[in-house]
């Protein structure tokens, strides 16, 4: 009798440990199988971002390049604005002289007009002569 409990104390063991191998087996299954999805997954959100940073290199790249095209730009922008200021420096620094030397052009063709339309200077021009002649004294 102690035989035979010890032959059922054994294939109750045995039955626990082939119930527990089976769960043991089917849990390890099921984890490769999860850990299989997972390594898909994370393969596939690997692939979307280099794809992401490639796209966004590109336009760091692009922006890059606009930036130094527009820096080149309003140098050049700047430099015309600096050549512009110097030509109004000038403008304004003979701008008295120019004033006067465009109404004495202005004078002169008045009476060249009347000289041309018969008009007689050559009194005037005499006085004005004799009174040169007269402060050169």
């Amino acid at each position: 009798a102690m035989i035979n409990m010890l032959i059922q104390d054994l294939d109750k063991e045995m039955t626990v440990a082939e119930t527990q191998e089976k769960d043991a087996q089917g849990d390890y299954e099921a984890l490769m199988a999860d850990s299989a999805e997972k390594r898909a997954a994370d393969s596939k959100s690997l692939s979307e971002k280099e794809g992401a940073k490639a796209n966004t290199e590109a336009a760091l790249e692009r922006h890059t390049d606009d930036r130094d095209a527009a820096a080149k730009e309003l140098g050049a922008t700047v430099e015309y604005i600096a050549s512009l200021h110097s030509d109004c420096d000038f403008i304004l620094q003979y701008h008295g002289a120019r004033q006067e030397a465009r109404a004495s052009e202005v004078d002169a063709l008045g009476r060249a007009k009347a000289v041309l339309s018969g008009a007689d200077f050559a009194l005037l021009q005499q006085g004005a002569a004799r009174g040169a002649l007269r402060g050169s004294k």
